[in-house]
């Protein structure tokens, strides 16, 4: 198999975990799913073999003090650009997970962020940080308006 069918397959073994995530958070099934680490084996095993074949003694020595000039050489290589890629593809569905289960947790509402995090992991992430903060401010004034209330009521 070539580093295109590897990269194109890739690119679908993520959608469905994704696609549970987004659109059925509250499914036994998604919840089971994204509490296990295993959908992450088969991405870092394919980065794994991607990494070894991207790899050479000239890349290695390059990369052990980088520069942007060689690290954008060294991704002009189709593998090293998939290898790449994969590390994307497993760090965003690394943290789209993270942002999922504390969406769980919290009930904090996550289907923004995942979406972000899906297309620009990092932006997601800044979204989901940003929507737990407003959420607590937001939590924090109605359960001190409740009190407050509660307390004048007496």
């Amino acid at each position: 198999m070539g580093i295109t069918e590897l990269f194109n397959i890739a690119n679908l073994f993520v959608l469905p975990f994704w696609i549970l995530m987004i659109f059925l958070p509250k499914w036994k099934v998604t919840q089971k799913i994204m509490e296990s680490y295993i959908p992450f084996i088969p991405l870092a095993g394919l980065y794994l073999y991607l990494f070894i074949s991207s790899v050479t003694p000239e890349n290695a020595e390059a990369l052990s003090n980088p520069q942007l000039a060689d690290i954008a050489r060294f991704f002009g290589d189709e593998t090293a650009a998939a290898t790449g890629w994969v590390h994307f593809l497993v760090m965003d569905l690394f943290v789209g997970r993270y942002i999922y289960l504390a969406g769980v947790k919290t009930g904090i509402w996550t289907f923004h962020s995942l979406a972000l995090c899906l297309f620009a992991g990092p932006l997601g992430l800044l979204s989901h940080i940003f929507t737990y903060w407003i959420s607590l401010k937001m939590f924090s004034k109605d359960s001190n308006e409740n009190t407050t209330a509660d307390a004048t009521a007496s």
